[in-house]
C-alpha cells in the first residue's frame, strides 16, 4: 500500500531552505513538488534538476498543485507569503520568527483564522524545532510533574551564538532594521525565547538593556540583557550575545523544592530535603537546607530536528496529529522580542502585552534612523 504524500513547495532556498529541501525529499510522507527563490546558488543543480523551479512566489502557487508550503525567507516576507498560501487553502510551515513585530504577527494569525472559516482543516505550524530536543522536553516534564514546587527564578545565559562579521556580510539582509527587523533577538534567539515561555510561561512585565552594533558593524542589537517579572513572584533573566567567545549556554530554573541546571549538555536536578520556604519560616537555626544532586538522563539530540518538525507537520495534515509548535505560539516570542527592544528604548519597564502600534512606530523610526551603535540602552 502506497503511503499518502503531502505535495510541498519550498520558498527561500538559503541556508535553511536548502536543508528543508533535503528533509522533504527524505521523508516518505512528503513530496517536493516545487522550489522558489531569487537564486538557487546554494542548491545542487544536478541533484534536483527534475523539481520545478520558480523565482516568483505567486507564480509557483499558481502553476503547481500544492498541498502545503514551507516558508524560509527573510523575516519581513513571512506574513504576506503565509496569507497568499492561506487564500489558496494551502497548509503552511513557517520559519521563525512568524513576523517581525507583534502587530504583523497578530494580523497573520487573524488571516489564518479567516482562512479556516473556508478550510477548517488548515494546518499552520512554526519551525520551533528546539522543542523536540531531549533536554528541553525533560525540563518541561520535570516542571510539570511539580518536582520543583512553585517556581522562583528562571535564568538563561545564552551567549554561545557567536557570529563573525563575515556572517553578516554574507547575506545582504542580515544586520539591518529594514531588511532583518532585529538582531540576536530576531535571528538567533526566537528559539530560546520560545522555549523560555514554553517552559515557565509569559511574564507580566519586561525590562531590557540592549546594545546595538557593539561587536559588529551592524545596525541591530548584538547583546541583550532582560529582566522578566511574573505576577506569581517568579523572576526571569535572559542574557544573549553574538559577540562572546567562548560563549555560555546555561539554564537555571529554581523552585521552592529544588533547582534544574542545564549546561555543557548535562542536566542536573538538585532536590531540597523539604520546602525552602518552610525552612526559612521554621528552621530553628541558620543552617543550610540539605540538598541532594542527581544527573537526569534525556534523549540524545537528533541531527534531523527540522525533519522531525516537517514530518509532524505532514502527520497533522494527513492524520490530525497535534503540532509540536502551532504557529499561534510564535506570537509569544515576537512579543518578548519587541518588549525587550521597546523597554530599552524607553528606558523603562513595559507591561505585557505591549502596545503593538507603539512598537511598529518605533521600528519604523529605527529603519529611518538606526540607533547609535556601540552604546548600551536601558
Amino acid at each position: 500500500m502506497t503511503q499518502a504524500q503531502i505535495k510541498i513547495g519550498i520558498v527561500g532556498i538559503g541556508s535553511m531552505g536548502s536543508e528543508h529541501v533535503d528533509h522533504v525529499m527524505a521523508l516518505p510522507s512528503t513530496e517536493l513538488s516545487a522550489i522558489c527563490d531569487h537564486s538557487f546558488a546554494l542548491l545542487d543543480a544536478d541533484a534536483y534538476s527534475d523539481v520545478p523551479r520558480y523565482q516568483a512566489y505567486e507564480r509557483m502557487l499558481e502553476a503547481v498543485e500544492l498541498d502545503a508550503v514551507i516558508i524560509a525567507t527573510p523575516h519581513y516576507d513571512h506574513p504576506e507569503m503565509c496569507r497568499q498560501a492561506f487564500e489558496r487553502g494551502m497548509h503552511v510551515l513557517v520559519e521563525k520568527p512568524i513576523a517581525v513585530h507583534v502587530g504583523a504577527a497578530r494580523r497573520l494569525l487573524d488571516d489564518a483564522s479567516a482562512a479556516r472559516l473556508k478550510h477548517p482543516e488548515l494546518v499552520f505550524a512554526a519551525m520551533f524545532m528546539q522543542r523536540t530536543w531531549g533536554q528541553w522536553r525533560k525540563v518541561k516534564a520535570i516542571i510539570e510533574s511539580g518536582a520543583l514546587g512553585a517556581l522562583i527564578r528562571c535564568t538563561w545565559i545564552i551567549t554561545d551564538w557567536f557570529r563573525t562579521q563575515y556572517y553578516f556580510d554574507s547575506r545582504p539582509w542580515r544586520g539591518g532594521w529594514a531588511s532583518e527587523g532585529g538582531g540576536v533577538l530576531m535571528n538567533q534567539c526566537p528559539h530560546n525565547l520560545d522555549l523560555f515561555q514554553w517552559l515557565v510561561g509569559m511574564p507580566a512585565r519586561v525590562n531590557g538593556q540592549v546594545s546595538f552594533g557593539k561587536h559588529h558593524h551592524i545596525e541591530v542589537e548584538d547583546e541583550v540583557t532582560a529582566y522578566f517579572e511574573y505576577d506569581s513572584g517568579l523572576v526571569g533573566h535572559f542574557i544573549a550575545s553574538t559577540g562572546e567567545s567562548p560563549g555560555t549556554n546555561r539554564l537555571e530554573i529554581v523552585g521552592d523544592c529544588g533547582k534544574l541546571v542545564y549546561e555543557n549538555d548535562e542536566l542536573a536536578l538538585y532536590r531540597n530535603e523539604w520546602s525552602s520556604s518552610k525552612h526559612i519560616r521554621e528552621a530553628g537555626k541558620g543552617a543550610k537546607l540539605p540538598v541532594s544532586r542527581e544527573l537526569v538522563s534525556f534523549e540524545a539530540r537528533q541531527t534531523n530536528q527540522h525533519e522531525w518538525v516537517i514530518e509532524n507537520f505532514a502527520d497533522a495534515i494527513l492524520n490530525g496529529a497535534d503540532l509540536i509548535a502551532p504557529a499561534e505560539a510564535g506570537l509569544n516570542s515576537v512579543m518578548l522580542n519587541n518588549a525587550i527592544i521597546l523597554s530599552a528604548h524607553k528606558r523603562a519597564t513595559v507591561p505585557l502585552p505591549i502596545d503593538a502600534q507603539e512598537y511598529a512606530d518605533l521600528l519604523q523610526s529605527y529603519i529611518a534612523k538606526p540607533p547609535q551603535s556601540n552604546r548600551s540602552r536601558r
